[in-house]
C-alpha cells in the first residue's frame, strides 16, 4: 500500500490508475461474448444448455432448468435458522428504505381545461442475475429483487449458475424466496444474460436486467443494452476513507481491508490530514493481514490499488474524494456531517466510526448496488426508480389550444415542419 503526499500530480496519476480497472478496458473478451449472445439468440434452449454443460459442467434440459419448490425447501433445510432470520431482518430494512422512494402519478389541471401530468408504471418483467460458486452473495439477491418488488414489477425472474450436481447455492435460493422472486432458472454467465435479453423456449424475455457478475456478464449486459434495459456495467469494488486525527486507526484499517478482500482489482484508499494516523493505519493493516483469511487477495489489492494520501487540508481531501467519486465513501472526522455537505460524488456515504461499509452491504437498508469507477459523478445507487417508467400526459381543451395555436404554428414553420403546423391549424379553420 503506497503512502504519498497528495498533490495535483499524484491525484492525476491515481485517477488514471483506477480507470485501468474499468470493464471498458476488457475489449479482448467482447468477441467471445458477442458469439455467445448470438448463439443463444438464434439457438435458444439448445445453445443455453450447451453452454451450461461446457462452462458449469452440468447437463440440464427444459424439465430441469427451473428451480422447483422442493429445491427451495431443501435449501431452507441446509441453512442455519439464525442466518435465515438475519436475512429476513435485512430484507425488512431494505424494503422499508426503498418504500420511501416510491413515486406516485400526478396531474395538474388548469382552469382553461388543460391537463398535464406524469403517469408512473412499473416495468412488467425484471430479470435478476446472481453469480454462483464462491461469489454467491444472498445480500445481492435482496438488493436487486426488493426494489423491483416495491416498484410493483409484475414478474421477477432470476438466473444463477448451477453447480456440477445441478444444485444452486442454498443461500441464494433462500434469499430469493424471502425477497419474492417468482421463478428461478439454472443458468449463468453471458449465456444467461442473452437468454433474459432475447428469451428462449424456457426463459422469458425480460424488460430489464440487473445484478453483478464477472467480466463476461458485465460485457454481455453492455452488449444487450438497447434490446433491454440494464442497471449498470459494474466494475471492481472500492472504498475511500476521509479521516483526520480524531479517527481510530484500527477502525480505518479494518474498513480498508473490508473492500480489499473482494478481489485483486478492488481499491482501498485513505485520504488523511494526519501523518501520525497514516503510519498507525499502516501498522494496523499489517496486523490484520496476519490474521484474516483472504490475505493473498488483500495484499495484491493493496499493492495494485491501495493508497494512503497525505493531504495538506481537509478541503484538498474533499476535492480529491469528489474527483475519485468512489463507490463507498466513509467520513471519519470530528464533524462528518459538515464534511458530507461538501461531497458531490459518491455512491454511498457512511458517517462516523460506527457506520462502517459492511453495515450498508448487508443490513441498514440503502442499496449496496452502487456506481463504480468514477461513475458516481452521473449514476445513482440501484433503487425503485430503476424499475419504473414515466409517461407524460397531455390534455388540452379547445379553448386552451386556441389561446396558443398561433405560437405552436410559428414554431413548426420555423423548423420547416409544415405537417406539424397543419396538425394544429386544421383545428381552427
Amino acid at each position: 500500500m503506497r503512502t504519498v503526499k497528495l498533490t495535483e500530480e499524484t491525484r492525476k496519476g491515481l485517477l488514471q490508475d483506477l480507470l485501468k480497472r474499468s470493464p471498458n478496458n476488457y475489449g479482448k473478451y467482447e468477441s467471445v461474448v458477442a458469439q455467445i449472445i448470438e448463439n443463444v439468440r438464434t439457438g435458444g434452449d439448445q445453445a443455453l444448455f450447451g453452454y451450461t454443460k461446457e462452462f458449469d459442467h452440468c447437463e440440464l434440459d427444459a424439465d430441469t432448468i427451473q428451480v422447483t419448490r422442493e429445491e427451495i425447501e431443501e435449501a431452507y433445510g441446509k441453512m442455519e435458522p439464525d442466518f435465515v432470520e438475519v436475512i429476513r431482518k435485512a430484507a425488512a430494512n431494505i424494503r422499508a428504505f426503498h418504500q420511501k422512494q416510491v413515486r406516485n402519478s400526478w396531474f395538474d389541471v388548469q382552469p382553461d381545461g388543460s391537463l398535464l401530468g406524469q403517469k408512473i408504471t412499473p416495468i412488467e418483467r425484471a430479470g435478476v442475475y446472481v453469480p454462483g460458486g464462491k461469489a454467491a452473495y444472498p445480500s445481492s439477491v435482496l438488493m436487486n429483487v426488493i426494489p423491483a418488488k416495491v416498484a410493483g414489477v409484475s414478474e421477477i425472474i432470476m438466473t444463477t449458475p448451477p453447480g456440477a450436481d445441478g444444485k444452486v447455492n442454498p443461500g441464494t435460493l433462500v434469499a430469493a424466496d424471502i425477497a419474492g422472486v417468482d421463478t428461478i432458472y439454472k443458468a449463468g454467465g453471458a449465456q444467461a444474460i442473452a437468454a433474459m435479453a432475447f428469451g428462449t423456449e424456457s426463459i422469458p424475455k425480460v424488460d430489464k436486467i440487473s445484478g453483478p457478475g464477472n467480466i463476461f456478464v458485465a460485457l454481455a449486459k453492455k452488449a444487450v443494452y438497447g434490446h433491454v434495459s440494464i442497471d449498470s456495467i459494474a466494475g471492481p469494488s472500492e472504498v475511500l476513507v476521509i479521516a483526520d486525527e480524531s479517527a481510530t486507526p484500527r477502525y480505518v484499517a479494518a474498513d480498508l481491508l473490508s473492500q480489499a478482500e473482494h478481489d485483486e482489482l478492488a481499491s482501498a484508499i485513505l485520504i488523511t490530514t494526519s501523518v501520525t494516523l497514516a503510519k498507525q493505519v499502516e501498522t494496523e493493516i499489517e496486523e490484520f493481514l496476519a490474521t484474516l483469511s483472504r490475505e493473498e487477495i488483500m495484499r495484491k489489492s493493496l499493492d495494485n490499488y491501495g493508497y494512503i494520501l497525505i493531504a495538506d487540508s481537509m478541503e484538498d481531501a474533499i476535492d480529491t474524494a469528489n474527483a475519485i467519486a468512489s463507490e463507498h465513501l466513509e467520513i471519519l472526522t470530528k464533524n462528518p456531517f459538515e464534511v458530507m455537505t461538501k461531497i458531490k460524488n459518491a455512491g454511498a456515504i457512511f458517517l462516523g466510526e460506527y457506520s462502517s461499509e459492511p453495515l450498508g452491504d448487508y443490513f441498514a437498508g440503502p442499496n449496496h448496488i452502487l456506481p463504480t469507477n468514477g461513475t458516481a459523478r452521473f449514476f445513482s445507487p440501484l433503487g425503485v426508480d430503476d424499475f419504473i417508467k414515466k409517461s407524460s400526459v397531455i390534455s388540452y381543451s379547445k379553448e386552451a389550444l386556441e389561446a396558443v395555436h398561433n405560437d405552436i404554428e410559428l414554431f413548426a414553420r420555423k423548423e420547416g415542419l409544415t405537417a406539424h403546423e397543419n396538425s394544429i391549424k386544421v383545428r381552427f379553420e
